[in-house]
């Protein structure tokens, strides 16, 4: 048993799981599925090929949307719309919304991947003025 699992949990809060086990990669990617999906400049996915999942609550809520021709896979809530992990154990992975834990992960993002797909307004972001809040 994991002595500290990864919490986490959809939107509106109707699907709750836990994951046991460590994550072996953290990806941002920028391809144009994953910012279709996001509806941002990249997913950040945390991957591993050892965790477990466990549905606490709200299994019923979760739908999957495989894009034909693909391995690309989306789960999320079929109420708030929320991105959810997914378990391909055909190939042996757990694919976990970094944003869907709540949480603290120790593992930092190892790359961007994709960047030839990049959003062309995803360039120098870091010189963008940063706002606690919302604006205004």
């Amino acid at each position: 048993m994991d002595d500290n699992p990864a919490i986490g949990q959809c939107l509106c809060g109707a699907v709750k799981f836990r994951i046991s086990g460590e994550f072996e990669s953290f990806f941002l990617c920028h391809c144009a599925r994953c910012r279709k999906d996001s509806g941002s400049a990249h997913s950040a996915n945390l991957f591993s090929s050892t965790a477990k999942i466990k549905w606490m609550s709200g299994e019923e809520n979760i739908k999957t949307f495989r894009l034909a021709g693909s391995r690309h896979v989306k789960g999320f809530c079929s109420d708030c719309g929320a991105a959810l992990p997914v378990s391909q154990p055909e190939i042996g992975l757990l694919v976990v919304p970094a944003g869907s834990l709540d949480s603290r992960i120790d593992i930092r993002p190892n790359a961007h991947i994709c960047c030839s797909s990049r959003a062309t307004w995803d360039n120098d972001l870091v010189a963008i003025e940063r706002i606690d809040g919302l604006p205004g």
